[in-house]
C-alpha cells in the first residue's frame, strides 16, 4: 500500500475506531488495573488501534506478553484530545519536512499536540512502566520507531505501520 493510501486508511480508523463491550472485556481479562486504566484513558482510536496491532502481533505467531502489552499501549500519551487535524500535520510534517509544523503551529492547540505526538513514545513507556508493565515493555514502546530488539522491536514496528 502507498504512504498515502496508508494515511488515509489511518485517517479513516482514527474518525471510525471504536472498541465493543466484548473487546473491552476481553482487553479486561489480561490486563491489571492501572493498565487497564492506562488502556481506557486513550483515545478511542487509539485504544482500536492497539488493538489491532496486538491482533496483527498474534497473527505473525507472536505471544510474548511484554510484546503484546507494547502493542497495546504504544500510544498511550497521545491522550483523549489529540485530534485528527494534528496528527494529519504531524505525519504529512514527518514525510515532507519540518515546514509543514511551523506552519500548522499557528492553529490552535496544534503547539500543544505536536509536542505530545513528538513525545509520545517517551511519555507512553513511562506511562506503561508507571501502571506497573516491565521494563521490557516500556522499551519496546520507547524505541517504537526505531526498533533497539531486532524480533520484537521490528514486529512491533511491522504491526503498528500496518494497522
Amino acid at each position: 500500500m502507498s504512504w498515502w493510501g496508508g494515511k488515509v486508511r489511518q485517517s479513516w480508523r482514527h474518525v471510525s475506531g471504536r472498541v465493543s463491550p466484548q473487546e473491552r472485556a476481553a482487553v479486561a481479562a489480561w490486563l491489571t488495573p492501572r493498565q487497564l486504566a492506562l488502556y481506557d484513558g486513550m483515545h478511542p482510536a487509539d485504544r482500536r488501534h492497539g488493538l489491532d496491532v496486538v491482533a496483527a502481533l498474534r497473527a505473525s505467531g507472536h505471544q510474548d506478553p511484554d510484546l503484546l502489552l507494547a502493542g497495546l499501549l504504544h500510544d498511550a500519551s497521545k491522550g483523549p484530545t489529540v485530534g485528527l487535524g494534528p496528527r494529519v500535520a504531524w505525519s504529512l510534517g514527518e514525510r515532507y519536512g519540518a515546514w509543514v509544523w511551523r506552519l500548522a503551529a499557528g492553529l490552535p492547540g496544534y503547539p500543544v499536540a505536536f509536542d505530545g505526538l513528538r513525545d509520545h513514545a517517551a511519555d507512553s513507556a513511562q506511562l506503561a512502566l508507571d501502571a506497573g508493565c516491565s521494563a521490557v515493555t516500556a522499551e519496546l514502546i520507547r524505541n517504537q520507531a526505531r526498533p533497539v530488539d531486532p524480533v520484537a522491536g521490528m514486529a512491533l514496528h511491522l504491526a503498528d505501520e500496518a494497522s
